[in-house]
């Protein structure tokens, strides 16, 4: 497994300031958190996705997003291929991986871990894929490469990771989405008496929540969006751990849409470096308050809190951010 200490610093990236793509998650998060608990996820999303694109156009770079909110320029997405930036095709160029607001669903009936997330990285080096779905498995640093696969049965993958890790299986707790689509996974885990925490949204916290001891989870398991996928992988380049990836097509249109962007083996499995390799940065700014961050805070007086995380791969740094807006927002 290739560590984040190992990777080579990218000059290309030093001209974008780490802080740069806080504050472009900061903007997001709080335009969304206008709409906590109003029950309009559309709302929420657009107000997200205007003001990322503002923030990401004051920017001096070439930037391209690579994995967005959809394949075409329909208002308000951030689409794949948008160019962002300031520089006018005269500064360094950016690949961009983006979810303005990842738990639009959380956000509208104030739940949890709903974030505003990005991840940059030199051109090329992101995952360019189709708006689709995406098997993901990832399990966080210490374990030897080649621990999981999605090429193995969940009961195979939990069993590999408790010897890796010198315990029971009934020691495993998974992360997974609580969908119907994840019946069969559930119930392949409960089999094993493994603890299962089921979320309702928010699947790059889940997988990052592999990365930190005190979340108690062990593996993350189950279908989620591409663009999540992608992101998470940004974030574990950043910290370790293990990851892949398989595209799902469900219809013509979207095995159609994947000949297009160049994907000729649709049953292939991306590693974390195939999704996110060279030197990456994510940043991750929460909208409600969950594992990874507290939610954006107005308190009396017009101040305005926000905690984010930047992370970065070539140093393997993570910085906790917290930003006081004394001027009402």
């Amino acid at each position: 497994m290739s560590s984040a200490s190992h990777v080579r610093a990218s000059h290309v990236l030093d001209r974008v300031l780490v802080l740069e793509m806080v504050r472009v998650t900061e903007a997001a998060a709080i335009a969304a958190s206008k709409w906590i608990g109003r029950g309009d996820n559309d709302a929420a999303d657009a107000a997200a996705v205007e003001a990322m694109r503002a923030a990401l156009n004051e920017l001096p770079m070439d930037g391209t997003v690579v994995i967005g909110e959809g394949e075409r320029d329909e208002a308000p997405m951030l689409y794949i291929g948008e160019k962002v930036g300031s520089a006018d095709g005269d500064g360094p160029a950016i690949d961009i991986a983006l979810d303005p607001l990842e738990g639009t669903t959380i956000t509208a009936k104030a739940g949890p871990n709903a974030l505003a997330v990005l991840a940059i990285a030199e051109q090329g080096c992101l995952l360019n894929a189709p708006d689709t779905y995406m098997d993901k498995i990832a399990i966080g640093p210490g374990f030897p490469e080649g621990t999981i696969s999605l090429a193995k049965s969940v009961t195979d993958n939990v069993r590999a990771l408790a010897a890796a890790k010198n315990v029971l299986p009934s020691d495993i707790t998974a992360c997974v989405l609580d969908r119907p689509r994840h019946d069969a996974i559930v119930a392949e885990l409960r089999a094993l008496g493994c603890g299962i925490k089921l979320i309702p949204d928010g699947d790059v916290a889940g997988v990052i929540a592999t990365t930190d001891p005190d979340t108690g989870v062990d593996i993350y398991l189950g279908s989620g969006g591409a663009p999540e996928g992608v992101l998470a992988a940004a974030a574990l380049r950043c910290v370790g751990g293990q990851m892949q990836g398989r595209l799902i097509f469900r219809n013509d249109d979207e095995r159609d849409r994947a000949h297009r962007w160049g994907i000729t083996d649709l049953d292939r499995i991306y590693s974390m470096e195939d999704m996110a390799k060279g030197d990456c940065i994510f940043a991750a700014t929460g909208v409600t308050d969950g594992s990874l961050l507290n939610g954006v805070k107005r308190r009396k007086g017009g101040c305005t809190t926000t905690e984010s995380i930047v992370m970065r791969a070539s140093t393997g740094t993570v910085r906790r951010v917290t930003t006081e807006y004394h001027k009402p927002l």
